[in-house]
């Protein structure tokens, strides 16, 4: 029982009823009748927030006269809503009735009203518990995937950030605790996130605009990573992990743990991995014989070694608390593809040919909650986010390019009393980010991006239906002083001899410098209404408008960028008549989101589902095309005698930033069956067509996919099969080629046991067991590293 249920327990056993105030006790059963312990009863609008002992009973005291609504929550259960009026101060018994659902219902911890799967107008997802556990990866995005309308733009194994809806990079913000996880992975595919699975309480997945809660950054979703970093309690408890896998050798070890005293609450986690190179199969060979052959290899350069902690402390008050937690996050990784010098003499080793990032992170986080006794505030929530990043690209010995972000940001939500039955309140929030980039393949400018914004967020029960509205408006600027436009030699490959001896005379260095500051505005409204048709069934309803200011790497990128292989050129820029690259005279506008969502779900009982569809119009889209035309990527190994002067190795093709509208469609589904008490199956599927309203297909759209898990359950004993189906993807952009469909078959088993009162699992988990050649269409080095092959991964977990 939590410290806040046991007081209010102890009050109403020791005070005589005279003397109290008003107060609501009960007990929550299933539908069997049967106790269910550890239901949470919480008063929306308000801090107050019991947990049922291990008899199913409650006590929630100190309620004022009025309406009062109740949530209920409980694993495993549909969350209940129950109004209760209270008049002349008196005392009210109740029994409360949960029905059992087979979709796992957890709120959103980051956001000031009221989301979950099952019950917010908006699509949501939570990964927690040992589901989160049996997904988590060594990177972000290979850690969700799994999830509906969520897929990975998988670099090799060692960077990955999450893909919803189709949309990525600038468009889809990733969070800790609700603040920007600030790192650089949102400017290229092969920056890793700054972020660890491994110690996470739960990610939350917002899919569609979340741009009330998020900001513009936000206009494609959010990936919010919750720990107990700042803990609101001082319970005793934690986790700790070993795990071994075999298709790269990894060796992974976590823990995490809370503690404390009545008025103060400590919090430490720790993590390391290390993992060599990883293994893929190959396709079958036909042989002068007619036999067939299939070998592995390793996907060279995806090796990495990580290691991070975090310490955290608060201070608990009867009205809240405030804490402080700091955190270091290292990881070195190589990247795969990101080599050069392929055609050197043999004297240069492939240790001086491959490049690996060295990433160093430390972050700061102040948050606190108060509940406040006034006649219009019910509560404040702040958060205070501190961020210093740095990861180096190096090669040899020698540091090609550094990138850095340091990030400073503010939130504050302030929580009105429940007036007129709403409940929400204003939020505003700063952000503040100097991103620079310096080296040979630096091929952004250094860069400063400042917001600061207001958001009114609401939402009201009518009886059957739940209505949730809200805006925001944001003041956003970017602002460079060092901009580069250099005269490249950007050129077909068809040209002749003359014109290429020609164009590389003609550009002899020359750099234009200029400042550039830019300011928007960008607006975004959303409403959405959940309507309870009929008993255990709901529909709903989103629409939203939302704008989104273009990133600093959209507008000024002039340069190589390895990681994509493509020499970046920014949407400030243009090619003239004569296929020269100077400034553009295209107005540069905000990118405008309007989106459309319509859920259907069945909430409770043996059989559950959630079917959403959504339309998204994108206008001004930015995206990037293949200009036709080729640059040096910049990168000097030195002369070489016998050199082709005509050799086209080390040449990008360059892409160029422009806008465009685009419409994005598609469906998520989700069904639970729960056919006994130990045996479940989940199917799901999900696809999203992605367009330019006037003809043509985005790249590195996921394909259609369907899959299914059977799942097995007992006090002692888990064991799942899971398997999913990608289909190929042949609507592809210009340039780009087709992927062909596969079918991944992934298991796993553990056992609870207790040694030495240590609560203890023991697990063994195996992916792609077929062992198949499974290339991602939305990874930009699809050719060359594909999914690991088949894999065995052999752990323990404990448990206290």
């Amino acid at each position: 029982m939590k410290p806040r249920s046991q007081l209010a327990v102890l009050i109403a056993a020791l005070l005589p009823a005279s003397v109290l105030a008003s107060t609501i006790e009960g007990v929550v059963l299933n539908n069997q009748g049967k106790i269910v312990t550890n239901a949470t009863i919480e008063v929306e609008g308000s801090d107050l927030k019991v947990t049922t002992d291990e008899n199913g009973k409650f006590v929630i005291a100190e309620l004022n006269n009025g309406l009062k609504e109740l949530h209920v929550v409980a694993p495993g259960y549909a969350h209940l809503h129950r109004d209760i009026t209270i008049t002349n101060d008196e005392n009210q018994s109740v029994t409360f009735n949960l029905k059992r659902s087979p979709i796992e219902v957890i709120d959103i911890e980051a956001t000031p009203i009221h989301m979950s799967a099952m019950e917010s107008a908006s699509p949501v997802s939570v990964l927690s518990g040992e589901q989160l556990r049996r997904q988590q990866a060594a990177t972000l995005g290979d850690s969700l995937e799994k999830l509906p309308g969520v897929n990975t733009n998988f670099h090799g194994k060692v960077a990955s950030t999450p893909i919803i809806r189709g949309l990525s990079g600038p468009r889809v913000l990733i969070t800790q605790n609700g603040l920007d996880v600030s790192d650089v992975s949102r400017v290229g595919p092969d920056h890793s996130v700054a972020s660890e699975a491994s110690t996470a309480q739960q990610i939350e997945v917002l899919r569609g605009p979340a741009t009330l809660f998020y900001g513009s950054g936000a206009i494609g979703g959010v990936v919010n990573v919750v720990d107990s970093r700042v803990p609101t309690d001082s319970t005793t408890r934690g986790e700790w992990n070993v795990e071994h896998n075999s298709v790269d050798n990894q060796k992974v070890a976590s823990f995490n743990a809370t503690t404390g005293t009545d008025s103060v609450a400590f919090y430490a986690d720790a993590f390391w991995r290390e993992a060599d190179d990883y293994e893929v199969p190959v396709a079958a060979d036909i042989d002068s014989d007619g036999e067939e052959h299939r070998g592995d290899y390793t996907v060279e350069n995806s090796n990495e070694e990580s290691d991070g902690f975090t310490v955290g402390a608060s201070y608990l008050m009867d009205n809240g608390f405030i804490g402080l937690a700091v955190e270091q996050f290292n990881r070195q990784y190589g990247i795969p593809g990101h080599t050069h010098g392929e055609e050197e003499e043999e004297e240069h080793s492939d240790e001086e040919e491959s490049v690996f990032a060295d990433l160093k992170q430390t972050k700061v986080q102040l948050l606190g909650e108060y509940n406040l006794d006034n006649k219009w505030l019910n509560k404040v929530n702040l958060r205070v986010g501190h961020t210093d990043y740095e990861h180096a690209e190096i090669e040899g010995a020698a540091v090609g390019t550094t990138f850095k972000n340091e990030t400073n940001e503010l939130r504050i939500d302030l929580l009105h009393n429940q007036f007129s039955e709403w409940n929400g309140g204003i939020s505003f929030h700063y952000k503040q980010s100097d991103v620079e980039a310096q080296g040979e393949e630096a091929f952004t400018p250094p860069s400063e991006t400042e917001s600061f914004a207001v958001a009114l967020m609401e939402e009201r029960h009518f009886g059957d239906f739940l209505v949730q509205v809200g805006g925001r408006i944001e003041r956003v600027t970017i602002e460079a002083g060092d901009v580069l436009l250099p005269n490249i030699d950007a050129h077909a490959h068809d040209e002749t001899e003359e014109a290429d001896e020609h164009n590389h005379e003609e550009s002899a260095e020359i750099t234009r410098v200029f400042d550039v500051e830019h300011e928007f505005t960008p607006i975004s409204l959303s409403a959405g209404v959940v309507w309870d048709f009929t008993p255990n069934y709901n529909l709903g309803l989103s629409v939203s408008r939302s704008e989104r200011a273009p990133s600093a790497s959209e507008l000024l990128s002039f340069g190589p960028h390895i990681g994509t292989g493509t020499y970046e050129v920014g949407a400030l820029f243009d090619l003239d008549e004569d296929g020269h690259l100077g400034l553009s005279d295209q107005a540069i506008d905000l990118e405008t989101a309007n989106n459309i969502d319509l859920t259907l779900r069945k909430t409770q009982g043996d059989v559950g589902f959630i079917l959403n569809a959504f339309y998204n119009q994108v206008d001004n889209y930015y995206y990037q095309i293949d200009t036709g035309l080729f640059a040096e990527s910049g990168h000097d190994h030195g002369d070489e005698e016998g050199a082709d002067e005509h050799d086209h190795s080390s040449e990008l093709p360059v892409y160029l930033f422009k806008t465009d509208d685009v419409i994005l469609h598609g469906f998520e589904a989700q069904i639970a069956w729960q056919l006994t008490d130990e045996f479940k199956v989940d199917l799901f599927s999900d696809y999203v067509r992605a367009r330019l309203k006037n003809g043509g297909d985005l790249p590195r759209t996921p394909p259609l996919r369907f899959g299914s898990e059977l799942s097995y359950q007992t006090d002692k004993l888990s064991a799942h099969i899971h398997v999913t189906r990608y289909q190929k993807q042949d609507r592809t952009a210009p340039q780009e080629t087709a992927t062909d469909g596969y079918t991944l078959v992934d298991a796993s088993i553990s056992y609870d046991l207790s040694v030495l009162n240590q609560d203890m699992s023991v697990y063994l988990r195996g992916s792609n067991l077929t062992d198949t050649e499974a290339r991602v269409h939305s990874s930009f080095v699809k050719d060359i590293a594909p999914r690991p092959g088949r894999s065995f991964a052999l752990g323990i977990r404990g448990y206290f």
